[in-house]
């Protein structure tokens, strides 16, 4: 991710709503990808200073008055006062509980950073509101084991026509830790399972063109491999042995789906991860303008560093994975997927992107 300025030209970060130097409340526009000082006696709008942007003033989204769970601004006349990156969201949690107003706004920050990189990457990205064919729509739901007042006894986080569901455990620390000791993985984060959950969304233009369909045969496997006999098998058995040597996690080894929403959630860590490490002088250029070998090789070269910094804090491994040849194939051909999306023409609701 890109760095950020107050318009008092001091740093600020993503999740910002106040200026640490200037002492100013703060919002996000994503329209013009920059930060905008709040007006502090209404704390809802803000003057854009920008001749290049409109000089309408704009809103703080109503998430954010109302639940501070959203640092973006709104158009005055936006439906419910939502800013693009919350028009997104279909279901949320029952906002009468504080915690599950906590738990929401971990969501929402996972959430948006996700939409800002793939606005950035030039993917097509509307909601399901707008195209309800080709966007998608977030659910954020919560069931029986913490809410025993609800009538869902099992919420699964997943992707299905169009609808991203993410239950309301996973940001929860405590639980989203236990999840992943009982399931051993090495990684598990709210912005991962978002990016994993929106590959399976844009499977669904991978699968509508045969080049591209052919060619993920030969690279994953048979897409209509039975998935329901294939999760359980794997949940009753484990991975494949040898798992490492084709797969870039345990998990992808379930069913070709898997496999490719793993990488593409890993070309996504990649891609924001070179980004960040551009901004912040780590590395010498942003990934947009490399080839897909050299995002790979720089990756490689930035994540071990990543990974020694961590253990030098005595903490664990920031990306604890191996790219090796049978990987870096999978996510070339992911690399040639998202040119692939660049360059559709989707219609002026798919085109136009929320920010």
């Amino acid at each position: 991710m890109n760095r950020f300025e107050c318009e008092c030209n001091s740093t600020v970060y993503f999740e910002s709503r106040v200026c640490l130097s200037c002492k100013v409340k703060i919002a996000f526009d994503p329209e013009t990808l920059s930060f905008r000082k709040l007006n502090q006696a209404l704390e809802t709008t803000v003057s854009c200073s920008d001749t290049q942007a409109e000089t309408q003033q704009k809103v703080l989204c109503s998430n954010g008055k109302h639940y501070d769970v959203c640092n973006w601004l709104a158009a005055p006349d936006a439906v419910q006062g939502l800013c693009p990156g919350c028009q997104f969201n279909r279901y949320i949690p029952n906002l009468d509980s504080p915690k599950n107003v906590r738990r929401w706004g971990v969501l929402e920050t996972a959430k948006k950073r996700l939409l800002l990189t793939l606005t950035q990457m030039g993917l097509p990205c509307a909601t399901g509101w707008q195209a309800p064919e080709q966007g998608f729509l977030f659910d954020f739901l919560e069931d029986q084991r913490d809410n025993p007042d609800v009538s869902t006894p099992m919420v699964y986080t997943g992707y299905a026509d169009g609808i991203i569901t993410i239950n309301l455990l996973e940001a929860s620390t405590t639980s989203r830790i236990a999840q992943q000791k009982a399931a051993k993985e090495s990684y598990r984060t709210v912005l991962g399972h978002m990016r994993h959950e929106s590959g399976h969304h844009f499977w669904t233009f991978v699968k509508k063109d045969s080049g591209l369909l052919e060619e993920f045969k030969q690279r994953f496997g048979l897409e209509n491999e039975d998935y329901a006999i294939a999760l359980k098998q794997f949940y009753e058995c484990g991975p494949c042995d040898a798992w490492s040597e084709r797969f870039i996690s345990p998990y992808a080894s379930a069913h070709p789906l898997e496999d490719w929403a793993e990488c593409w959630a890993h070309y996504l860590h990649i891609y924001d991860g070179l980004e960040t490490a551009a901004a912040l002088g780590m590395a010498p250029i942003n990934p947009a303008e490399l080839c897909f070998q050299e995002k790979i090789t720089l990756w490689r070269s930035v994540s071990a560093g990543l990974n020694e910094m961590n253990r030098s804090l005595g903490l664990q491994d920031a990306y604890p994975f191996v790219i090796n040849t049978t990987v870096a194939e999978k996510l070339g051909f992911v690399d040639r997927v998202v040119t692939h999306l660049q360059t559709l023409d989707l219609g002026s609701a798919i085109g136009q992107t929320p920010f």
